[in-house]
């Protein structure tokens, strides 16, 4: 499967395939999904659910933690952990730099980004 085209990011959203997404995002292999954390505080397990239940085809989620960096909430690190997903957090600019690099290298990866 081709992974979504992250093209670029700004206060407006994200540029995915040619279109401008409002808001923050979730990035699957297969698909692009709104994710309705708007800050870190509220990135947990079920806000991810659908990362969690692809499980098998992921072996890294980029998380993008909005204008700052910020360690992934212990019990979101554990939930992804426990289906075999690691988690790379970093703020929302590097996450967008990097998931397309990852992407490219073929790795089976993920993004949940925050806008900013």
């Amino acid at each position: 499967m081709a992974l979504p085209a992250l093209q670029g990011y700004g206060p407006d959203g994200f540029r995915i395939a040619g279109e401008v997404v409002a808001g923050s995002v979730i990035l699957l292999p297969d698909r692009v999904l709104p994710w309705t954390a708007s800050c870190l505080a509220e990135a947990s397990p079920e806000s991810l659910a659908p990362v969690i239940e692809a499980g098998a085809a992921l072996d890294l989620l980029v998380l993008g933690t909005g204008r700052r960096f910020a360690l992934a909430p212990p019990g979101l690190a554990k939930a992804l952990h426990a289906v075999g997903i690691a988690v790379e957090a970093m703020d929302t600019a590097a996450a967008c730099r990097t998931f397309p690099v990852l992407a490219a290298e073929g790795r089976r990866v993920a993004a949940a980004l925050i806008a900013l």
